[in-house]
């Protein structure tokens, strides 16, 4: 599965109706190609789970996930930490161009501020796509620039929210999507793509082929950056395991308490599958979700008591409401098939077939979209 590395930046309030300026509609089909063509060569899980996202939301999808990539990638086209940093600023002045309607001559950036207005006509300007989500994405992925290491699994957990999870509530936002539900399984299934794309993408990092010869580039657009000498596991978790840094340099998949540690992140990982697919078990019993959603109340995590009528919401309980967004959740078929891969090499994170794609995705992502189960 690749989960590609990133460049986007803050996005919150729309205004109610922000017509795109100056473009045309060829150039915004050449957008939307630019995009597509994008996911295919980086990020090909992304652009195999498209069919399941409703069809007038599909451009949206398109270009966030091609936004998505392209910051990911700032660490490798860049020569420098600055500079890098400049093309992060780019893309946050970029997202209040395209909230105004008037984006800059950038194909991600055409396709985006499109999609918003389109979104803006369809819900007579009620739906809003969130300028502090965009925000978060930008700002998490500056930590990349460098690849410091996660202080904790916390911390990586935090990383995986603010960029994963933060991906599936804006795609919610373009269904339109208001509900604290499917936001609540959102943030699971995001959390556990997060931390499954840091796994993917450590023998990059730790040993990341040169520039011109990264077929597997994919890979490490999954983590969001690439820097000589890092293995980028929680310390928290290598001190538990006894790994140490040099070891796995010098030894690879040998290192010395390397695959415990690996075991450890990934069942972090799974735990969140668990727990959404829980949630979903639970809604279909009767029941309630089974635990309170622990950022309810954050910027873009309110909920008015009452939905909005122009959002076509009313009405809806929290399962019929997770059931119409169930294409937005489809990352977690494509985490769970790779953490099985992973699983079965005994967790060897440098076996080359994890960084393939998955040839059962689109199968497995057609049931489970049929069943609505993961």
């Amino acid at each position: 599965m690749s989960f590609l590395k990133e460049v986007a930046r803050p996005c919150r309030t729309t205004p109610a109706s922000s017509p795109v300026v100056g473009a045309a509609p060829a150039e915004v089909q050449a957008a939307r190609k630019y995009c597509t063509d994008l996911l295919l060569k980086y990020d090909r899980p992304s652009y195999t789970l498209s069919t399941f996202i409703p069809q007038h939301s599909q451009p949206f999808y398109l270009a966030l996930r091609a936004l998505n990539v392209t910051l990911s990638m700032i660490p490798d086209t860049t020569s420098s930490h600055t500079i890098g940093l400049m093309r992060l600023q780019f893309w946050r002045d970029a997202v209040t161009k395209i909230l105004a309607g008037s984006p800059p001559k950038e194909p991600i950036a055409i396709l985006l501020a499109s999609t918003i207005a389109d979104l803006n006509e369809r819900t007579q300007g009620h739906a809003r796509i969130s300028k502090a989500w965009l925000n978060k994405m930008i700002n998490a992925r500056e930590r990349t620039l460098t690849n410091d290491p996660y202080p904790t699994i916390a911390a990586l957990e935090s990383y995986a929210e603010n960029t994963y999870s933060t991906l599936l509530y804006l795609t919610l936002s373009s269904l339109p999507m208001t509900s604290v539900t499917a936001d609540h399984v959102a943030s699971h299934v995001g959390k556990a793509a997060g931390i499954a794309a840091v796994l993917r993408g450590l023998p990059l990092i730790a040993f990341p082929p040169p520039p011109a010869q990264s077929p597997t580039h994919a890979g490490s657009a999954l983590t969001g950056g690439m820097r000589q000498g890092a293995v980028m596991l929680p310390l928290d978790v290598m001190a538990q395991a006894g790994v140490k840094e040099e070891d796995v340099f010098r030894m690879g998949a040998e290192a010395p308490g390397l695959r415990d540690a690996v075991f450890t992140v990934a069942t972090r990982a799974s735990d969140h599958l668990i727990t959404a697919q829980q949630m979903l078990s639970n809604l279909r019993a009767g029941q309630d979700v089974g635990h309170d959603f622990e950022h309810e109340g954050e910027e873009g995590h309110e909920y008015p008591a009452e939905h909005d009528v122009a959002a076509g919401q009313r009405g809806e309980s929290p399962l019929e409401e997770v059931n119409r967004a169930f294409g937005v959740f489809m990352p977690a078929v494509a985490t769970r098939l790779w953490l099985d891969k992973l699983e079965s090499v005994d967790f060897d994170i440098f076996r080359p077939e994890l960084l393939r794609s998955d040839w059962k995705l689109p199968w497995r992502a057609y049931l489970a979209f049929k069943r609505k189960t993961f």
